[in-house]
């Protein structure tokens, strides 16, 4: 046997098992969340649309149509209180506008379930309630938001908006998904879908030019993870592949090089007053665009640093402090603590690629449908089974 012939055949045999050993943790999976998709897409199936349109702030610079939100960790100055707000790490205030954030997370588990129900029933029906939601904010001139995150997480009395405040839409990427996943329905109109991919063919422009996008863009800690994660899943929409070539690299020679450690820990985040949490959010994104953007020729699954950094190694790192969160060695996160983990996407697209039963099991073992808010804002995969 010649050594081409081996090498071809043991590819050949590693893709057969590898596609044999996903399937079965779809199968797995899709038997714990069957019941739980079914009664959230019952759920969507009575609602109407809320889009950025239903509500407003006087605080923001935008139009009606402009999605806007204010700085999660940004108070009153006590010494100064009609002065420029100031910065408490880690501590969100809960008087700071964020309806249009909340409207684009519920529009999101709207479509997420109903993609969710309709990929285990093949019921039309989901179809067509997710066309209304799809319509209101993308399609129809009088709800709908315009293409840009100019006016996100503004802080009162410095900025109207900031690069930080991308990451709120990081809540669209079920969206996409989800469209994905029904976009070639007998109910999709041909239309409809290409007004909604034009969209975000439009928002994928303006990531990629505006000032505050291309500073996300470069950012060295998890919001440079998240633009890369939310634009690899509006790119695989619209199939933009030039940007999901350019997505690879950048995951390849900046994400995993300059983010992680040694060990397979994320420094930047660990630095942080809440590193738990973003330890656990960053790996979350990391394993989201290994798993949007590997394809056969370009596995991010299997790709390894020359200093032997890869997505396995961050696994690795984390997984024993979610199995058994006393173990942690850091200071406990200066707010909820308590609320992590969940039902982590890491965990289980981690167990599908690499067939660990016990990431799997302690996946399935966690909260699968969170209702804290902070939680909730930081899970943007929240229905896996349209990304498997």
């Amino acid at each position: 046997m010649t050594k081409s012939l081996k090498l071809f055949l043991l590819s050949t045999v590693a893709a057969i098992t590898t596609a044999f050993g996903q399937n079965t943790y779809k199968v797995q999976a899709t038997a714990v969340l069957k019941a739980q998709v079914l009664k959230e897409a019952a759920w969507a199936m009575h609602q109407q649309p809320i889009t950025v349109t239903a509500s407003s702030s006087p605080k923001s610079a935008g139009g009606k149509h402009d999605f806007f939100s204010e700085a999660d960790y940004f108070w009153p100055d006590p010494k100064n209180p009609d002065g420029p707000y100031i910065n408490r790490d880690g501590m969100s205030n809960p008087e700071n506008f964020v309806a249009h954030r909340h409207a684009m997370i519920r529009f999101s588990e709207i479509i997420g379930a109903l993609a969710s129900a309709y990929q285990i029933t093949g019921d039309e029906k989901y179809i067509k309630q997710a066309i209304v939601h799809l319509k209101a904010w993308f399609v129809n001139q009088e709800t709908l938001m315009n293409p840009n995150l100019a006016y996100a997480q503004a802080i009162k009395g410095l900025f109207t908006g900031r690069s930080w405040g991308i990451i709120d839409s990081i809540h669209f990427m079920e969206v996409a998904q989800g469209i994905i996943v029904m976009e070639k329905s007998k109910s999709f109109d041909k239309a409809t879908l290409a007004t909604i991919k034009k969209w975000f063919s439009d928002y994928i422009l303006w990531l990629n030019t505006n000032k505050n996008g291309i500073a996300e863009k470069n950012a060295k800690n998890n919001h440079g993870t998240c633009w890369a994660m939310q634009v690899a899943s509006f790119a695989k929409l619209v199939n933009d592949q030039p940007m999901l070539d350019s997505l690879r690299q950048q995951y390849k020679n900046v994400f995993l090089p300059n983010q992680m450690a040694d060990d397979g820990s994320f420094p930047l985040e660990m630095k942080r007053t809440k590193p738990y949490g973003y330890a656990i959010f960053n790996l979350d994104a990391m394993t989201a665009l290994c798993q949007i953007l590997s394809t056969p020729k370009d596995n991010l699954w299997t790709y390894e640093t020359a200093d032997g950094k890869s997505i396995k190694k961050g696994l690795e790192y984390l997984y024993p402090y979610i199995a058994d969160k006393s173990k942690w060695t850091l200071k406990p996160d200066v707010m909820y603590w308590e609320n992590w983990p969940v039902a982590q996407p890491f965990l289980l697209f981690g167990a599908n690629y690499f067939g660990k039963q016990t990431w799997f099991n302690t996946w399935k073992s966690l909260d699968l449908k969170p209702t804290n808010a902070e939680v909730i804002r930081n899970l943007p995969i929240r229905h896996p089974l349209i990304w498997l």
